[in-house]
C-alpha cells in the first residue's frame, strides 16, 4: 500500500471560549474544539514519533462526475510546495527533520498527514499547516502532477486487478455518489484547471469540514495552542454532513468484459452494514469465517484459484463481497456461493466464533502498533463509524456475537451479488453466477 493510500488508509471568524477537554482513560484520547475544528489527541508517552493527520470531510459529496479527482489532485499539488516552503526548501526541511508528508483520498474523506520524529515535530507541523492552508499551487507543479496522475489513470486498464475494481464500482455504484472515483477519470482530471483547483481549495478549507488527529508523545495543550494559532483565523463555514443513499440491489447480476488473459478475474459485491452499526461486528465475524471456508474449498482442496477471498469494506456506504481469479470461473463461484448458503442456513459453532474473536484481538494489536495506524483508526471511527470512542469497543462487540447473529447477517446481506468478470466471456455461465445462495 502506498503512503498516499495508507494516509488511508487524509475556518474561523471568531474564537469561542475554551472547551473543557474530555479524556478517555482507556485510550488516553483528549478531545476539544478549536472554532469549529474538532481535534483528537492520543498521547503515547513511550513513542519517539508523532503523526498528525488533517482530514477533510465529505468525500464523494464534494465532487461530481465532471470534477472527480479534484480533491486528491489538490492534496497532491499542495504537498509539492507552499507559500513559506517552495519546492526545494520543503524537500530539504523534510529531509533535515526526518519528516514526511503524505496524502490520500477515498469515497468518504481525504487527508494530508505528517509523520516526524518527536524532536522534529514543531518544524514538521509548520510545514503541514503551510501546505494545507497556503499551498503554492504553481503552474509548473500543477501541470507536472496532473500529467503524472493522468498517465496513471490511463494505464490502470492495463492492470487486471485495478481494472476489475473500477468495473465493479461502475456496476455496483451506478447512479450513486460513490460512482465518482476519488482519483477521478482521465476525462475529469484532464478537464480540471489550476483556477478550478484554487477555487476548490478555498471552498474546502473551512473548519466545519476538518478533523485533526494527532498521535504520539505530545502534550494535548500544546496541540490545542498550535491548532488555535493555525486555524483560529480562517472561516468556520457551515458544512453539515448529509447521509449517503443506501445501496440496494434488486437481484443478482453478471457483467463480463472481454480481455485476453491467462485467467479470469471475478469480483462480486453486496451491500453490508457500515462500521459502528449493530450488525457490523457480526458481519466481520461472518466474513472472516467465510474467507477461511472459501480458501479451504477453492484453494486448499481443489487448487482452482490462488487467492480466493471474501472481503468486507469499511465505508459509510459499506459493501462486502467475493473475489477470485480462476480459469474455471463457474465451478469456483459455485463453490463460493455454496459456502455463503451454508453460512445462511447453519449455525456456526460458538467455539469458532470465540476463536475468530481471539484472532481479531491479535490482529487489532498488530495493526495498531504504529502511530500512523492509530491515527487512521481514530479518524475512520470518527468520520464513518459513529464516533472515535467506538474504536475501543470493537473487541467487546465482536465477543458478543452469537451463532444466530452470524446466520442472520449472512442471510440479510449476502444476497443479490453484483458480479463483474474480466476475461473470456465464453467461460462464464450466467446461471452459475446469478442463482441465489
Amino acid at each position: 500500500m502506498t503512503a498516499r493510500a495508507a494516509c488511508l488508509v487524509l475556518l474561523l471568524l471568531a474564537v469561542p471560549a475554551p472547551v473543557t477537554p474530555q479524556v478517555s482513560v482507556a485510550t488516553a484520547v483528549t478531545e476539544f474544539d478549536v472554532n469549529g475544528l474538532k481535534v483528537l489527541v492520543k498521547r503515547r508517552d513511550s513513542s519517539q514519533t508523532v503523526v498528525a493527520g488533517l482530514f477533510l470531510r465529505g468525500g464523494a459529496r464534494n465532487v461530481t462526475s465532471a470534477n472527480a479527482g479534484i480533491e486528491s489532485l489538490m492534496l497532491d499539488v499542495a504537498s509539492e510546495a507552499s507559500a513559506a516552503y517552495p519546492r526545494a526548501r520543503l524537500r530539504r526541511e523534510l529531509a533535515r527533520t526526518g519528516s514526511s508528508l503524505s496524502f490520500g483520498a477515498n469515497r468518504d474523506y481525504s487527508a494530508m498527514t505528517l509523520a516526524s520524529p518527536k524532536r522534529g515535530f514543531d518544524a514538521g507541523w509548520a510545514m503541514l499547516v503551510d501546505a494545507v492552508l497556503r499551498p503554492a499551487f504553481t503552474a509548473d507543479d500543477f501541470e507536472r502532477v496532473r500529467t503524472r496522475r493522468l498517465n496513471g489513470l490511463i494505464s490502470m486498464d492495463d492492470t487486471p486487478d485495478a481494472f476489475i475494481g473500477a468495473l465493479q464500482a461502475r456496476v455496483a455504484f451506478a447512479g450513486h455518489p460513490y460512482t465518482n472515483e476519488p482519483e477521478g477519470t482521465p476525462a475529469s482530471v484532464k478537464a480540471i484547471t489550476l483556477d478550478d483547483l484554487k477555487r476548490f481549495h478555498q471552498q474546502m478549507m473551512v473548519t466545519s469540514r476538518l478533523l485533526l488527529v494527532v498521535v504520539g508523545n505530545v502534550d494535548p495543550e500544546d496541540i490545542r495552542r498550535k491548532a488555535q494559532t493555525a486555524f483560529g483565523s480562517i472561516p468556520r463555514g457551515s458544512y453539515q454532513e448529509a447521509p449517503f443513499p443506501a445501496l440496494r440491489f434488486a437481484g443478482p447480476t453478471l457483467m463480463v468484459t472481454a480481455r485476453q488473459l491467462p485467467t479470469n478475474y471475478v469480483s462480486g459485491l453486496y451491500p453490508a452494514p457500515a462500521p459502528g452499526s449493530p450488525d457490523y461486528y457480526a458481519m466481520r465475524v461472518a466474513t472472516t469465517i467465510l474467507r477461511d471456508r472459501v480458501f479451504e474449498e477453492v484453494r486448499t482442496k481443489r487448487n482452482l484459484s490462488y487467492a480466493p477471498d471474501a472481503f468486507l469494506s469499511a465505508q459509510a456506504v459499506n459493501s462486502g463481497g467475493l473475489y477470485f481469479t480462476a480459469v474455471e470461473a463457474n465451478q469456483t463461484v459455485q463453490l463460493m456461493l455454496a459456502e455463503v448458503a451454508r453460512l445462511q442456513r447453519e449455525d456456526v459453532p460458538a467455539g469458532l466464533i470465540r476463536a475468530t474473536g481471539q484472532g481479531f484481538l491479535t490482529t487489532s494489536f498488530l495493526e495498531q502498533e504504529t502511530n500512523s495506524a492509530q491515527t487512521g483508526v481514530l479518524a475512520l471511527n470518527e468520520l464513518v463509524g459513529g464516533g472515535w470512542r467506538k474504536a475501543e469497543l470493537m473487541l467487546d462487540h465482536v465477543r458478543a456475537v452469537t451463532p444466530a447473529d452470524v446466520r442472520r447477517v449472512a442471510g440479510t446481506y449476502m444476497r443479490n451479488l453484483q458480479f463483474v468478470g474480466l476475461g473470456n466471456p465464453d467461460s462464464f455461465d450466467r446461471q452459475a453466477f446469478t442463482r441465489a445462495p
